[in-house]
Order: C-alpha cells, then structure tokens, then sequence
C-alpha cells in the first residue's frame, strides 16, 4: 500500500485519481477478454484462421492500451490540451492519406496500414478532437471577444466532411452528438442549439436522399422485409435464447453465423452465453463511469477540465449506447464498437486514450498546482 505521506509520483497519482472509476474501466477490460475468448474462435474458424487468432491479439492491443490509460492519467490539464492538439492533427492528416491511398473494403476507406498495423485514424481523432473543442469553448468563456465558438465549428465541420467521404455516417452521428452536448453543456443560446439540431436532422435526411447504403439501412429498419437484416435478427434470436442466465460459456449459437459476432454484435453473444444479467451488469458498469466522470467534472472550477471531461464521458457513454441499441435493433445497424468489449486495436487503444484523459481531469489537484499550470479558476482547496 502507498501511504499518504509519501511524496512521489506515484503516490500522488494513486491518492488523486478517481479509484473506483479506474475499477470499473478494468472491470470492463476483464470482460472484454472473456467475450472475447467466447465470440471469437468461431468467426476465426469460419474464415479460416487460427481460432484462437482474434483472441490473442485482443489481449495484444490490451497491453499497450493500458499503458496508454495509465500514462495519460498522470498528464496534467495543459498537457493533455498539448497532447490532443497534436494528435487532432496527426489523425486528420492520416485520414486524409487514407482517403488517397487506403485499402477500399465494401465501399469505404477507412484503414491504412502502417509498419505492418492496421490504423482506423477516425479513432484517434474522436478523444482528441473532444479536447481540443472543450479547450475552445472554454477559451470562449474566459473570453467572450475571442472567435472560439467559430473556430471549434470550423475544425467540427472539417472532420465532419473527412468522415463522411470515408464515409463513416457512424462516427460522423457520434461526433455531432459530442459537439452539440458540449456546445449545450458551454452555455450556448438555446436558438443555436436548436438550429445545430435542425442542420443536423438536414444532413440526416440529405445523406438518406443521397446515399444508397443510408437509405438501405433506414429502410430495413423501419420495414424489415424490404432488405437482408440477417444480422440484426441473429442478435434478437441470441437475446431470446439466452433468457437470464444464459446457454453457458461455449454453448452459443449466434456466433456461428453472426459475421461480426467479434465486434458489432459482441453484445449478443454474450447475452447468448452468460444472460441478460451480464448485459445488465455490462451496461451497470457503462452507466456507473459515464455518471461518476459527470459528477466529478460537475465539481470542477477549471471550465476546461469540467467542459473535457464531460465530452469524454459523453462520448464514452454515447457509443456504448449506440452499440447496445443497434444489438436490440433500437435503431438502424451501425459500424460502431462496444467500448473496451468488442475487438478492434484502433477502438481500443483510442478509448484507452480517452479514458486516461478523463481520468486525469477529474483527479484532485491542489489549488496551487493547478494555478502554476495556469489553468483558471479553482476550487477552495482542490478541483
């Protein structure tokens, strides 16, 4: 145990952080790797590799995963606006170069491979983009003459025409979900919300119009018969078998034909397997770190770590959501990762990143470190 009177990194760092937030990101980590081992060997099998190949190499990404965490949970605020700012731009430019040269897989590009690894650079850019748009809007407040608003609705929409000639509608609808809560969240008039809103709804029915793969997606979800919706109906068949506590671990049968029973559909199979109480107890542990990060930002004097912290936990929080509601075709089927469950190295090392963030933001820091950083207003004794 450290104790408190020691004066290191370390024990600075254990005694501030937010320990049970930190054990519930493990928490979803462990059970990442035990679905993982359950959905996976039969979508290796079935295209004809080891089956034990998406496996291992979850656990893989794992490893440098948690470094990541655990090191960007040592930054201090300044750093981590540093730090973002730099991947923001890394990540644009590598979109950009795998929107010319990247592999084209059932008619998007989205990956480009690098010393031999395969990088979805949208991932990265999701975390850092949060940050660096919370930074903006917290400059805003602190000065209301300097055109921060503009700026972040600039880099908004430059990323949002990037995702969408990948095109990734997914990420795109997770990004201006993002920005719009933090636009909210900043104070902004109701009447700009509301016009974000509409241009946003807009889009929506634009890229329906215009999009045969929108449109093919909208339309199997409100009339099921008119498309394949082979997938989705996989899944609710795999809620329905499991009941409450499931076939048992091995037992599930989704998994056999689900294609992304891996990634996606990861949720189902472990509905499947181990029951609707583990799919409560999933989504206990989503719902327990977006609330905690809330409530911890809520606390916090520095607009910058409140605004940061709060789009991190919202993100987080949203793409959970949208995977869970896909798996119970709440909504149409979307290509996005369950957090820290589904397999996916790009996914996982950019939530590992983001998470870290979050976890930095909302550590205690005393009022004098925070003033020699430089980072606003503070709390009595500790933000």
């Amino acid at each position: 145990m450290l104790s408190r009177e020691e004066r290191n990194p370390l024990s600075d760092w254990w005694w501030t952080v937010d320990r049970p937030m930190l054990g519930a990101i493990i928490a979803l980590m462990l059970c990442g790797i035990v679905l993982s081992l359950a959905a996976s060997p039969a979508v290796a099998v079935r295209i004809g590799l080891d089956p034990f190949h998406f496996f291992n190499r979850h656990v893989l990404f794992l490893l440098p995963s948690f470094i990541v965490l655990i090191g960007v949970s040592f930054l201090s605020p300044r750093q981590i606006r540093r730090t973002a700012l730099i991947v923001f731009a890394v990540s644009v430019i590598l979109i950009v170069v795998t929107l010319l040269i990247g592999p084209e897989v059932k008619g998007s590009r989205r990956w480009i491979t690098l010393l031999g690894v395969n990088i979805q650079a949208s991932e990265s850019a999701k975390p850092s983009f949060v940050v660096v748009a919370a930074w903006l809007f917290a400059e805003s407040t602190k000065r209301p003459e300097m055109p921060a608003t503009t700026m972040a609705l600039v880099l908004l929409l430059m990323l949002v025409a990037l995702l969408v000639m990948e095109p990734d509608f997914g990420q795109t609808m997770l990004i201006l979900m993002v920005w719009g809560a933090l636009f909210f969240i900043a104070g902004m008039r109701m009447i700009w919300v509301m016009g974000l809103a509409g241009a946003a709804a807009a889009g929506l029915f634009t890229a329906y119009l215009l999009v045969p793969h929108v449109a093919g997606r909208i339309q199997r979800f409100m009339n099921p018969a008119s498309g394949d919706t082979f997938q989705v109906d996989t899944a609710m068949e795999a809620f329905s078998n499991g009941g409450w506590f499931g076939l048992g671990p091995g037992e599930g049968i989704a998994k056999r034909s689900l294609p992304d029973s891996h990634t996606d559909f990861v949720f189902a199979v472990a509905a499947e397997e181990f029951g609707i109480v583990l799919c409560l107890a999933l989504l206990a542990l989503f719902a327990f770190i977006v609330i905690r990060a809330l409530s911890r930002a809520y606390a916090n004097d520095d607009m910058f770590a409140r605004f940061a912290a709060s789009g991190l936990a919202i993100m987080f929080g949203v793409q959970a959501a949208i995977n869970m509601a896909v798996n119970l075709q709440l909504i149409p089927a979307k290509g996005m990762t369950l957090p820290f469950i589904s397999y996916g190295g790009s996914s996982i090392v950019s939530l590992s990143y983001g998470v870290g963030m979050m976890l930095a933001l909302t550590r205690l820091r005393p009022r004098s470190e925070l003033a020699s950083l430089g980072d606003g207003a503070t709390a009595p004794s500790y933000v």
